[in-house]
């Protein structure tokens, strides 16, 4: 949902007080892996000072044991069930369950194979093409 919010241009905005907003540390490094990416200086800047806006505003999750014995037991039953995640959602996914919090995410169709994950679908943002 970040990545995607970074891509459009969108910025992060002021967050409701209602919820409890976190990230986990592999969302701090996929959007950081963006920044590393850049193709151009321009567009390294514009994700660089998005990042740090969204790493201000959330100090990200850390994987720990806890986090990592859950992950092992989400992998193992994903797995014999034939219905595996990404290896980065996954981890995203323990550490939400490790730590009683949802996944607030556009890709709910895998992140609801977690048993007992709380996953709180968002639509997509509608991008209105540039006139010609």
């Amino acid at each position: 949902m970040l990545i995607d919010a970074e891509r459009s241009g969108e910025t992060l905005g002021t967050l409701p007080d209602d919820v409890e907003w976190s990230i986990s540390v592999v969302t701090a490094s996929e959007l950081l892996h963006g920044v590393h990416r850049a193709r151009s200086d321009q567009v390294r800047m514009r994700r660089q000072a998005f990042v740090e806006g969204v790493l201000s505003a959330l100090a990200p999750l850390p994987v720990t044991e806890h986090v990592a014995r859950v992950h092992s037991e989400i992998w193992a039953s994903l797995e014999s069930s034939g219905e595996m995640i990404g290896a980065h959602d996954l981890w995203i996914a323990a550490t939400a369950l490790s730590n009683d919090l949802a996944v607030a995410t556009f890709n709910s169709r895998d992140f609801e194979r977690v048993p007992g994950l709380d996953v709180l679908p968002v639509d997509p943002p509608r991008l209105t093409p540039a006139p010609a």
